[in-house]
């Protein structure tokens, strides 16, 4: 009997843009699944463009960008519990490999999932960012640049400015990253992206066409605390910009806390708490009486006379309410009237109570309260001990960043990284959540780029980014831990402090080749190479994270080992899945797994030893007790 194999690729993006267009439009769709575009066209009506010249951008290789990110990964992510702190209870991950490759094999377990993206991708100055010569070769390619298969030519490279595609390369590079990440994110998620001069325009308009124009939130102007580009013969470069792009236009900014200037306004108090007063007039843009017409209106002053909102040259300005809303705020005592003097002449003047708790301000586009990047430099070389990494982020611009995503503030959110770099923001999020006993998780990828055999980071032992960036996170955790070591309140509120490593890797899987030659002898071998297609090599607990991830569960799900019937059982996710590696099944295994009543179970197939009796009583078995059952 023929038990369902579990599906071990990773998620099939086409197969999911289509679904996401059978939801909206089911009637364009024709047998076999095709899109008939002609019935689509008569759906939307004039709304579609057909002509040949259209608004858009486009690049040498941008048509290969999207067989790039059609194409299914092979490969899987290995567990490094011997890199990690804390493993078995942590739910921060940093994932070591290419971030193509990785951000598709995340699509199944954290699709709609990420509250906040933050990258710093190469600026593309020339020579100083890596990527694949050939895109369709991608795991490959870095198996191959890691020195985990042989070189057969294929490689990581740099993109110099004397090439003829220069920006061309690095478009290519970034915009199925993109893509890729805007699955990820939730529905309220935000993406923050730092870039500077020489590639500003150019990841304007791919944001533009991947996240929507209309979903760009604003850029962030950074000062960097350094001039660079004295020497061109034009204006110098002191600053860096960070766009802002949501996933849905619904979505909104929070505030920033008050700053203590902003504090020393909140000097009234009552039943309620502090308080400011603020003008109940309308001050600033739109405040005229044409701009907001309900909103001119007589209100009595504390004499009994009638008081309109004028501005200070005489014309006729408006309330911050409609009639309505002031005398909500009358009735509920937030007004406050206090004598002034106008045209040398006393009068009464309103005023509405601005209550300290909870209020934030709205952040303003230009940063210039951040620590350098030569402050963040020091900071970093002090925690390190050494100057091992160039122009890191300050740990401060992460934290702001995270600050204005209200829902980010102390909540189980997670913020991914996949230009990860020096881990600045494993760095933020384990300070922040130190400060307010929050529960952040983050994601951090980085590839294993070799350093510098004449820089200070290889002479003190790192020979990769990844290395530093995973040593940069255990110092951190060691630091928090030794500052609040004996704080009762620190322990008894105890945040994560730890981090699973993983590494990508190829599956553990052997995959059924339908490309192979179409000749007896091809067909044969991969027959022979199928009998058994699970690799002798592979560790019990890569095996079971590949499965786990490639059947939609995150690489930070609670996973429990049982002992059934004398075997060794993987219980995950409270009974969401139980996972049998062993080599010899029986029925007592299957009876006791059935009893859990999990939703799924999984087990090896070369664990039923060719004995087709004990894999229809399993099925049976697993029938009867309402569980979806699969082989690998």
């Amino acid at each position: 009997m023929e038990i369902e194999k579990l599906d071990l690729s990773s998620m099939n993006i086409v197969e999911e843009q289509k679904a996401k267009l059978k939801k909206l439009f089911p009637e364009v769709f024709t047998e076999g699944r095709k899109i008939d575009f002609e019935r689509l066209k008569a759906t939307l009506g004039e709304d579609v463009d057909s002509g040949k010249e259209r608004y858009g951008m486009n690049w040498p290789g941008k048509g290969e960008c999207f067989k790039t990110i059609q194409q299914p990964s092979i490969a899987t992510l290995v567990p490094c519990p011997e890199e990690s702190v804390n493993f078995d209870t942590t739910e921060n991950l940093f994932i070591e490999g290419d971030n193509l490759e990785v951000l598709k094999l995340l699509q199944k377990s954290y699709l709609g999932k990420i509250k906040m993206i933050y990258i710093d991708p190469p600026y593309n100055t020339g020579n100083e960012f890596i990527y694949p010569d050939n895109y369709t070769e991608s795991l490959e390619t870095y198996l191959s640049y890691t020195g985990q298969i042989d070189d057969e030519g294929r490689k990581f490279s740099t993109n110099t400015e004397t090439e003829g595609r220069f920006h061309s390369k690095w478009l290519n590079m970034m915009y199925p990253r993109l893509f890729l990440a805007k699955n990820l994110l939730r529905d309220d998620g935000v993406i923050f992206i730092s870039i500077d001069d020489n590639e500003v325009d150019n990841l304007k308009k791919v944001c533009n066409e991947i996240f929507g124009e209309e979903n760009y939130k604003g850029t962030i102007v950074r000062a960097t605390g350094q001039t660079t580009g004295q020497d061109s013969g034009g204006l110098g470069q002191s600053f860096d910009y960070i766009f802002v792009y949501s996933k849905n236009i619904a979505t909104e900014l929070s505030g920033l806390p008050l700053s203590d200037d902003d504090l020393k306004r909140y000097e009234e108090e009552d039943e309620k708490g502090k308080y400011a007063l603020w003008q109940l007039r309308k001050t600033g843009s739109n405040d005229r009486r044409e701009d907001r017409p309900t909103m001119f209106f007589k209100i009595k002053d504390p004499d009994g006379e009638d008081v309109l909102p004028i501005g200070p040259t005489g014309y006729e300005s408006c309330w911050r309410f409609d009639r309505k809303g002031y005398e909500k705020l009358l009735k509920e005592n937030y007004i406050v009237w206090k004598k002034r003097i106008r045209n040398e002449k006393e009068h009464w003047w309103p005023y509405v109570k601005t209550y300290l708790l909870g209020k934030t301000k709205r952040p303003s586009p230009l940063w210039t309260d951040i620590e350098g990047s030569k402050k963040a430099s020091i900071d970093l070389r002090d925690l390190m001990n050494n100057k091992i990494f160039d122009n890191p982020k300050p740990i401060q611009l992460i934290s702001k960043i995270i600050q204005i995503l209200s829902e980010l503030n102390n909540n189980t959110e997670i913020v991914l990284d996949f230009f990860a770099g020096s881990c600045t923001t494993a760095h933020a999020v384990l300070d922040l959540n130190q400060e307010d006993n929050g529960n952040r998780k983050f994601i951090c990828v980085q590839l294993p780029e070799p350093t510098d055999p004449n820089s200070e980071a290889f002479k003190a032992g790192y020979k990769t980014i990844a290395g530093i960036g995973k040593e940069r996170i255990r110092r951190v955790i060691k630091k928090i831990n030794d500052e609040n070591k004996g704080k009762l309140k620190f322990e008894e509120n105890s945040i994560d402090l730890g981090f699973k490593v993983f590494k990508l890797a190829p599956s553990n899987i052997k995959a059924w080749n339908a490309n192979v030659e179409k000749n007896p002898e091809a067909v044969q071998q991969q027959l022979f190479d199928y009998i058994d297609h699970i690799s002798h090599v592979s560790r019990e607990e890569a095996l079971l994270y590949e499965i786990l991830l490639k059947s939609g569960f995150e690489l930070s799900t609670k996973v429990e080992k049982l002992d059934l019937a004398g075997k060794a059982v993987y219980n995950v996710a409270e009974g969401g899945i139980l996972v049998c590696l062993e080599k010899n099944l029986t029925k007592d295994l299957f009876r006791a797994i059935a009893e859990k009543r999990p939703a799924r179970c999984v087990c090896l197939d070369r664990g039923f030893q060719n004995d087709d009796q004990l894999k229809t009583n399993a099925v049976q078995t697993m029938k009867d007790k309402g569980v979806e059952f699969r082989t690998v």
